[in-house]
């Protein structure tokens, strides 16, 4: 860094640092009715060596999320709290529509014994459940991969393919299209339906609109959210009987409505197999 470069550095820090003491003043002048958010040094992008991510604008990273280095992320796709995509040895490329969902490890190798290179490629409309680990292989569009299962180097889970919650899928393992595997170590257990496939594209579909709705939930001032907790207090603790008394038709503010696939009750109907 040359001597212009650390001017540059110690004004913005002390500007920071200005900021930071005006912001306890405030709060402080507001006395009880103060909202304070401590400053946090997470950092949702964060750039390694000389690579940095390349995320779409319309991508949902939930707050707590870490996508490090070399790594290309679709539109719609959405990166859910307490995920780690770690493209540091190698790059991952995560396609459109994918959901990566909480707490997911999704993460990279330099070469295999024979010198192979193996980074980390997730197609489009893919979905990845809680937990899931997802090492140095490729998972093809529209494919499932359950809770908690283990997806180790080489492995390729093809279009359509499905792999069971908890399931340990050993190195260069290739999962065939329309197939379920599960179990330790995976093996086929039996084909899919068409209706478990069409799920499948279902599935993600949810994620995006879900992603959707976390997404404005995050960027909500104190004001909005203060609003919103009125009005739902407003509204809660009053049946339909309370209303026909007093010959009351309620609407739900447009703040509270939510897109159909994602309300209690109105869901498609999840197949037996999305319990793998």
């Amino acid at each position: 860094m040359g001597t212009l470069g650390r001017v540059i550095y110690t004004v913005g820090k002390a500007i920071r640092v200005t900021g930071q003491a005006l912001d306890r003043v405030g709060s402080t002048l507001q006395g009880g009715h103060r909202f304070e958010e401590h400053l946090s040094r997470h950092r949702t992008l964060m750039n390694v060596f000389d690579k940095s991510p390349l995320v779409d604008k319309d991508v949902f990273v939930a707050p707590s999320a870490s996508v490090i280095g070399d790594v290309q992320i679709g539109k719609g796709s959405s990166i859910w709290y307490g995920c780690v995509l770690r493209g540091d040895v190698n790059n991952i490329s995560i396609g459109s529509g994918t959901n990566i969902q909480d707490n997911s490890l999704v993460h990279v190798a330099k070469t295999n014994l024979s010198n192979k290179s193996l980074p980390t490629t997730i197609g489009d409309n893919v979905t990845i459940g809680h937990s899931a680990v997802i090492h140095a292989c490729t998972v093809e569009d529209e494919a499932f991969v359950g809770m908690g299962a283990t997806l180790l180097d080489g492995v390729v889970v093809e279009k359509h393919a499905m792999v069971a919650a908890g399931s340990l899928v050993k190195g260069n393992t290739r999962i065939p299209s329309g197939e379920v595997w599960g179990g330790n170590p995976a093996k086929f257990m039996r084909k899919l339906t068409d209706e478990e496939i069409d799920y499948i594209s279902k599935s993600a579909e949810n994620y995006i609109n879900l992603a959707q709705i976390h997404a404005a939930e995050n960027t909500k001032s104190f004001e909005e959210i203060e609003v919103e907790r009125a009005l739902r207090k407003k509204f809660a603790n009053k049946d339909e009987d309370y209303d026909s008394m007093l010959g009351v038709v309620r609407e739900t503010p447009p703040e509270l409505i939510l897109p159909d696939n994602v309300l209690p009750g109105k869901a498609n109907k999840v197949p037996a197999t999305t319990q793998y």
